[in-house]
């Protein structure tokens, strides 16, 4: 979806893969050769291309980078903590926890994203075989997708484990609620659903101001709405540090704080329909 793009970069890159999913691979693979790596991402080097490890050193904080780890191995840690047959990681982009993430050869794990996009990392990874059985899905997320889903396989009646990272932020309101009205609809009770979200006041944010367009100051309200129930951590937290954030977020009921939330939610009812 929207990212920011260098203009200069932008020219000399594919423009169906956004650089900021490259420089999200330049983090993971500088994450994978560190003697003390949470994650281990063998295929993140190729994937990021040489100036987005120049770009993270010119444009990101450490703090910026140790949420990036941090967010990795939370939702990491979430997908292999459930064992469920069905995976589903939308705008999946450069991820490549099909391929590195030990599957059971059972599981399917579909991804979707823009054809480019997914094209881009298929032929990049072509020499790789993913364990699970492994379902690119080329589909415009802000359009109806769901059929695309059904048809390469998704079992609507069986449970499944959802990924969002990295999205809603840059969805209009709209397109949020509908994104998660349709998650909501194809899922049954029991099953998990992991996303990130920021707050209203992160919207404002300088750099992104413009390309964040969601948030939400209550996520455990927002997912209840859907039938999720939800568990709500900040980046430094017990729950989300790893002995890597070194600046927590203060306790959320500080106020004029920009946040970003990491939620892991399970389908507990059906939820409510959302206009708009």
């Amino acid at each position: 979806m929207s990212e920011i793009i260098p203009n200069s970069i932008a020219e000399d890159y594919s423009k169906f893969v956004p650089f900021t999913a490259r420089m999200m691979a330049a983090m993971r693979a500088r994450e994978t050769n560190r003697d003390d790596r949470l994650f281990t991402d063998p295929f993140a080097a190729q994937l990021a291309g040489e100036e987005a490890f120049q770009q993270v050193d010119l444009r990101l904080t450490p703090q910026d980078q140790a949420y990036v780890t941090v967010r990795t191995r939370f939702f990491d840690d979430f997908l292999m903590g459930t064992p469920v047959g069905q995976i589903v990681i939308l705008a999946s982009g450069l991820d490549t926890r099909a391929y590195r993430l030990p599957w059971p050869p059972e599981v399917k794990v579909y991804e979707l994203d823009y054809p480019e996009v997914l094209a881009y990392k298929a032929n990049l990874l072509k020499g790789s075989s993913p364990s699970c059985q492994h379902h690119l899905i080329g589909a415009d997320l802000t359009q109806p997708w769901e059929d695309q889903l059904v048809s390469a396989g998704y079992a609507s009646t069986l449970p499944s484990i959802w990924l969002v990272e990295g999205l809603l932020m840059y969805f209009s309101e709209v397109q949020a609620h509908r994104l998660l009205q349709t998650v909501s609809n194809l899922v049954m009770p029991g099953s998990h659903f992991g996303l990130d979200l920021i707050n209203l006041q992160s919207l404002e944010y300088g750099p992104y101001q413009g390309y964040f367009q969601f948030g939400t100051d209550t996520p455990e309200q927002l997912l209840s709405q859907y039938g999720w129930q939800a568990e709500v951590v900040q980046p430094g937290e017990a729950d989300a540090n790893f002995d890597r954030y070194a600046e927590p977020f203060p306790p959320r009921d500080v106020p004029n704080v920009m946040r970003i939330f990491l939620v892991k939610a399970k389908k507990v009812a059906q939820g409510t329909e959302i206009g708009g």
